[in-house]
């Protein structure tokens, strides 16, 4: 696992070597405890562990009847709840941030969300959808193109737990969804366009697309409402980005979700001729535990794998078994709910069939067996309260042989990619768009029907122009369209494809004997850290290790080239080998597997 931290920039060598030393302290006491938890997680479907608070058996309470003295409780909430953000926010100023590198929007959100399970009587789905359905205000910039789509669901033959849902299929239903591609992707692929129309050669380029699946405890939120991530996505990663509208609970229950998700992933595979591995399979919270399931089932079926998978704050335990649900519920954005509450989305997920399914590696994947798995790049949070079940998950992935890269960010809530506003934001997407180079660092795509398709399903009447917050731009696609019209014409028609996509300027592995590493802290300069920041090629157990002692905010490592993340060529000869990048610095100068760095 990686840290990532914010080190104050008046930080001496010796507070530096006192929190090296605790962190490693910590991380030894939390291996063995992981070797202990991971006993209860290593049957599929198997009795829930002795530490969780929803088991198979559970029944949920009726949800109380609206009534005028609701009414009153509503206005009261809604009274406490400003008093106590008012004094958060007074404490904020006086005495500074309850975490270390919140700032005034981060403690509002805390305070906002904080205690939100415990008035549940107050709520329902609908309320909660209209609450997370609204969207900001303001003229937002326009960095990505957004295309929305609908297309019909038919049957794929599918084996295993959806054979059935598929030979339900008729034809007749549709998912819904939307293609985001980034301004500069988008300018690429213009050029690209006019150079094939005035009879110039194209080059090949990384055809990278993401099947992005939104998040929302699996009864909330739409791809729309999540732009948020799916916007910065594109434009980190150069990629088109699909973001998938799946059936929400509790109208749909479990597998119907999965269900939609293979679908969305062989809509791009087969129907768009766009490779599978070239396709990498994204989601957060829910999203993140969604995508983990998809690719569980590819590989259980023998179907084609994607290049990798990115999740952020996955949800992969609903038995809600890890500790941190209690020490990080004052802090973390997301409501904790009781176990029996009506509100909780378990019950409304697995419905009927919850003690069927509670334990089933699809819906609680954190059971599964992780063998034969493409690289995978988790971020978490240590502020959240999914903070133990992600934990197991990296350390149950690495004793399977997956390639896995865990990231937990100092202070960091649930999926604090939603909050532009924090220091670490940036740092998260630069560190998947890194992830993506590194595991495809060029690959062109393998069909033309692939380009053509996408082509035809990106040129739409109804694309929008969108923010890198996910707010729509006014008139931003004519905007976009008149300023590539004018280069157009300042160029002459003689397009550089590079100076759009950044080809050549993405980070792919040289195999030299050593690697420089550095871990670049919030406040360094942004223009330097992608030179800087070449921290998410690494995969070892242990290594030596250098600290220079000019530089309080930068750790740097001298990295054995050897154990570098495998190109996809190369997987399936390394995946018994561990590739975990849990990393420390002890005071002997080695770096053992579960530390982390400060």
């Amino acid at each position: 696992m990686i840290v990532i931290s914010c080190p104050s920039t008046t930080a001496n060598a010796k507070q530096l070597e006192l929190e090296q030393q605790a962190a490693q302290e910590r991380c030894c006491a939390q291996a063995q405890r992981l070797e202990e938890l991971l006993d209860h997680y290593a049957n599929p479907g198997g009795v829930a562990p002795p530490s969780a608070r929803v088991v198979h058996t559970m029944k949920v309470n009726t949800p109380p009847d609206w009534s005028a003295w609701s009414s009153w409780k509503y206005a009261w909430f809604v009274a406490t709840k400003a008093t106590q953000m008012t004094g958060d926010a007074l404490k904020h100023t006086l005495w500074g941030p309850r975490k270390k590198s919140w700032n005034i929007q981060m403690t509002l959100m805390s305070s906002l969300m904080r205690g939100a399970g415990q008035h549940t009587e107050l709520m329902d789905v609908p309320s909660i959808r209209l609450f997370m359905g609204m969207s900001g205000i303001g003229a937002p910039n326009a960095d990505a193109l957004v295309t929305p789509v609908t297309f019909p669901v038919r049957r794929r033959r599918l084996r295993g737990i959806l054979a059935d849902f598929d030979r339900n299929e008729d034809g007749t239903r549709e998912l819904s969804g939307e293609w985001i591609v980034g301004k500069k992707t988008w300018q690429r692929l213009q050029s690209e366009w006019k150079a094939c129309q005035s009879g110039q050669s194209v080059p090949k380029q990384t055809e990278r697309v993401i099947l992005y699946i939104h998040g929302g405890a699996y009864y909330v939120g739409s791809a729309a409402e999540k732009r948020v991530i799916s916007v910065p996505l594109a434009q980190y990663t150069d990629a088109r980005v699909f973001a998938l509208d799946y059936r929400l609970a509790p109208e749909t229950t479990f597998p119907g979700p999965l269900h939609d998700a293979v679908c969305a992933y062989f809509r791009l595979v087969d129907d768009l001729h766009i490779p599978s591995s070239n396709i990498f399979i994204s989601g957060d919270s829910a999203g993140g535990g969604l995508s983990l399931a998809l690719m569980l089932y590819l590989r259980d079926n023998a179907y084609p794998m994607p290049a990798g998978g990115i999740l952020m704050s996955p949800w992969v335990d609903m038995t809600m078994s890890g500790a941190s649900w209690e020490s990080n519920a004052a802090y973390d954005v997301i409501p904790v709910f009781d176990a029996k509450d009506h509100m909780n989305p378990i019950s409304s997920y697995l419905g009927a069939g919850m003690e069927k399914y509670l334990t089933h590696p699809y819906a609680s994947p954190i059971f599964a067996d992780f063998a034969g798995l493409p690289p995978i790049l988790i971020q978490s949070g240590d502020s959240e309260v999914l903070q133990d079940e992600i934990t197991l998950l990296s350390r149950k992935m690495e004793l399977a042989g997956v390639n896995v890269r865990h990231e937990e960010y100092q202070d960091g809530v649930h999926v604090f990619q939603t909050f532009p506003f924090l220091k670490i934001w940036t740092l998260a997407f630069d560190g998947i768009g890194d992830f993506v180079r590194d595991v495809l660092p060029s690959v062109p795509i393998a069909s033309e029907p692939g380009r053509k398709e996408m082509f035809a399903e990106l040129d739409s009447s109804r694309t929008l122009a969108v923010s890198n917050d996910g707010r729509v731009a006014e008139g931003g696609v004519q905007k976009m369209e008149a300023e590539f019209e004018e280069k157009h014409k300042q160029k002459g028609g003689d397009f550089d494809h590079c100076e759009h996509c950044g080809h050549g300027k993405t980070w792919g592995l040289q195999q030299s004997d050593e690697l420089q590493v550095h871990l670049v802290h919030p406040e360094a300069d942004p223009s330097r850290r992608r030179q800087n920041s070449p921290l998410k090629r690494v995969r070892t157990h242990s290594r030596d290790s250098r600290t220079p002692p000019d530089s309080p905010t930068t750790a740097s490592f001298k990295i054995r080239a050897s154990s570098v993340m495998p190109l996809p060529q190369d997987r399936s000869t390394s995946r018994g080998r561990s590739g975990s990048r849990s990393l420390d610095v002890p005071k002997d100068g080695r770096l053992e597997a579960f530390d982390r760095i400060y």
